[in-house]
């Protein structure tokens, strides 16, 4: 196999986006009129996970970001700064780049992307409305009692010994009935490097993620929460953990889907857009 052969980001060419400490993330933006979405992926996930979602919200007229969070994708790896509350503010970096700020932006994130948005949307009262897709509630700390017996059980697998034939197959099979595009989506959280797969995200910085995901309780952000928020959950979660968020939660709304996978947005990414078009239909304020 040769690096031709592993499936290639095709899609829009990112913009780099400076935030804070300087780091350049990587951010598709698809222009539009109406108000703007902000799209966050999990961790040790990329922004291809939200092609079909971004392409449908702007087909609506809305327009889209949708950023490789540090570390991930086609973003720069820095040293430092691998945690939920950073990959927050990067996100309230990215909306203050782009200028979308006055406009209200809608920030979406999956899986730990949701547990960002959430964290964004506390800190900072520039957003819109939040959603989060199987994520937002995730505290690890309530499953292990210490974060070695969580990263015991969570490390990331080593694919390097692997052909990579045989995890493009094995990625293949795993999506071969989602639409379009899925495969190599996922295949875009990994790098082909001298004939060997590597996962785009470091070892360490997944490490670094994980546990702020296990030291994070996000039960302390939800009373803070003041704009319109819609939970959607996927397959097995918790309902305790969802119940708490969406009581918690000022205005919060949930969806259930209990036969879909954690990658709902990849899977099902049209039940995904009609979920956040409705949203946008509660939030209020400038779109200018």
């Amino acid at each position: 196999m040769t690096s031709l052969d592993w499936p290639l980001d095709t899609w829009v060419d990112p913009r780099p986006v400076p935030v804070a400490d300087g780091t350049q993330l990587a951010v598709r933006v698809l222009d539009g009129e109406a108000r703007p979405f902000v799209l966050a992926h999990g961790l040790a996930s990329n922004a291809l996970l939200w092609r079909n979602v971004a392409q449908t919200l702007n087909a609506h007229g809305h327009a889209v970001a949708v950023a490789d969070l540090r570390g991930h994708g086609r973003s720069e790896r820095p040293d430092v700064g691998h945690s939920t509350a950073q990959a927050a503010d990067d996100l309230n970096a990215v909306s203050a780049a782009l200028g979308w700020q006055g406009r209200r932006p809608v920030v979406v994130g999956q899986s730990w992307g949701g547990n960002v948005v959430l964290r964004a949307a506390r800190d900072q009262a520039v957003w819109g409305g939040v959603a989060a897709v199987d994520g937002g509630w995730i505290h690890l700390g309530n499953r292990f009692p210490s974060f070695e017996a969580c990263w015991t059980q969570l490390a990331p697998p080593d694919l390097s010994d692997r052909p990579p034939a045989e995890v493009l197959a094995w990625i293949s099979s795993m999506v071969s009935d989602w639409p379009d595009g899925a495969a190599a989506a996922i295949a875009g959280n990994l790098e082909l490097r001298a004939g060997s797969v590597r996962n785009r995200l470091d070892r360490a910085h997944h490490r670094s993620i994980l546990h702020s995901l296990w030291a994070d309780d996000p039960t302390d952000m939800y009373a803070d929460i003041a704009v319109p928020t819609h939970l959607m959950v996927a397959g097995t979660s918790t309902s305790t953990d969802v119940d708490r968020a969406q009581s918690a939660i000022p205005d919060a709304t949930v969806t259930w889907y209990p036969d879909a996978h954690h990658d709902l947005h990849l899977q099902h990414p049209q039940t995904v857009s009609d979920q956040l078009l409705e949203l946008v239909q509660r939030v209020k304020g400038s779109t200018a």
